[in-house]
């Protein structure tokens, strides 16, 4: 079956949070929404058809998740990702975001330091803080050859061996930037981590979404060490459009971590599954393997078209071109702007919505981050007005 990802679909009006709070809280209309994490495409109808058969029976009761749903997930990894699952080994989570809270709950106590590798998901440096934690950084370092990021290592183990961390937050894939961390760097940061004592929770929510022949390695997978020390989320919620139903899951494969974070999940209630979310994980995972090479191959054609567009027409914003998921972060230094200039730029003369690269931490000034998993002509549009309005300003 040829899937439709073309088809432009008017989310104003549902509460989306992509469209709907724009107006809400901005009062716009007229933007271009192109921010928050999740896609203008149809959810799977494999997905929909699941829900609506589901949801046709009248009682919505408490409900246990089915055998078929924990086998869809171990399936799934280890048929996409290679990665063998003991059964006990895994846990439904209410949301990775969620998820990362928990560990840092459950592991550490307020003042304990919390290491992220700016710039970097925006959580990753809220959550630390509203918990009364202490962030510590390890910046990544830009490689100007590979026009990609890099881990600054040997700054990662003075921080460990100065700092005495608890906890650091991996972003694996990398959010903003899209990169698959290779195998070796993930192994080394876990030689590293394991040295200093410092337990690594891996946020692999874009795992399924690799391109262009990039392959994603699961944390745990890459060493030993990694396996001793390692709490590790992922979710069908990007890869398959369904973020708005709350469906992620969690593994851990050492013992004593593991006994430790699942019964203060057990203990708190915090793993009970949802009947929406075990039926969506379900039919995404046993139906949806065509639809997503489809979105995959639209998707990688939208980051060329995005990166071919600046490159010709607004050389001063440059793209780093992910290897997996649908953002896609933008340098935008060479406009020479400032902060507050750069985004009326954006919003009031682009009429665009995008992300703030501010709010992703130190190297994130002067950067954007924006959504393509959408029709190309909305991109098409969206980036007509960003060359208007940078065009503009050399006049």
């Amino acid at each position: 079956m040829q899937y439709d990802f073309d088809k432009v679909i008017d989310r104003r009006g549902s509460g989306a949070i992509m469209t709907d709070c724009l107006q809400a809280r901005y009062g716009r209309e007229d933007l271009i929404a192109l921010w928050i994490a999740d896609m203008y495409f149809e959810t799977p109808e494999p997905v929909r058809r699941a829900l609506e058969q589901r949801l046709s029976h009248q009682i919505y009761g408490y409900s246990v998740a089915p055998e078929s749903y924990w086998q869809s997930i171990l399936d799934w990894e280890r048929k996409i990702h290679g990665w063998t699952i003991p059964r006990e080994q895994l846990s439904f989570i209410p949301g990775i975001v969620r998820g990362i809270a928990f560990v840092l709950q459950c592991f550490t106590r307020p003042g304990d330091k919390v290491v992220v590798q700016p710039p970097v998901y925006m959580p990753f440096l809220n959550l630390p803080r509203a918990n009364a934690r202490r962030l510590v950084y390890n910046p990544l370092r830009f490689d100007e050859a590979a026009g990609t990021y890099r881990m600054d290592l040997e700054n990662l183990e003075q921080v460990c061996r100065d700092e005495a961390p608890k906890v650091l937050i991996l972003s694996n894939p990398h959010n903003p930037a899209g990169i698959v961390w290779p195998v070796e760097d993930l192994a080394r940061l876990a030689s590293i981590c394991k040295r200093y004592g410092v337990l690594v929770v891996s946020d692999e929510i874009h795992a399924d979404m690799a391109l262009c022949g990039a392959v994603h390695h699961p944390f745990p997978t890459v060493s030993q060490e990694a396996a001793d020390i390692s709490v590790t989320f992922a979710a069908p919620s990007k890869t398959f459009n369904i973020a708005g139903i709350v469906s992620s899951f969690c593994v851990v494969t050492h013992p004593e971590i593991r006994e430790k974070f699942y019964g203060y999940l057990e203990a708190n209630e915090l793993n009970a599954t949802m009947f929406l979310s075990t039926v969506a994980t379900e039919a995404a995972f046993t139906q949806c393997g065509a639809w997503r090479r489809q979105m995959l191959d639209y998707v990688q054609g939208n980051v060329d078209f995005v990166c071919n567009f600046l490159q010709q027409h607004i050389p001063g914003i440059r793209a780093v071109r992910p290897q997996a998921s649908f953002l896609v972060w933008l340098d935008c230094r060479g406009l020479g702007l400032d902060h507050d200039a750069l985004i009326d730029l954006f919003v009031n003369k682009a009429r665009l919505a995008l992300n703030d690269g501010e709010a992703f931490g130190p190297g994130g000034e002067g950067h954007m981050r924006m959504n393509v998993g959408a029709p190309r002509a909305m991109l098409a549009e969206a980036l007509g007005r960003l060359a208007d309005a940078a065009n503009h300003l050399k006049r």
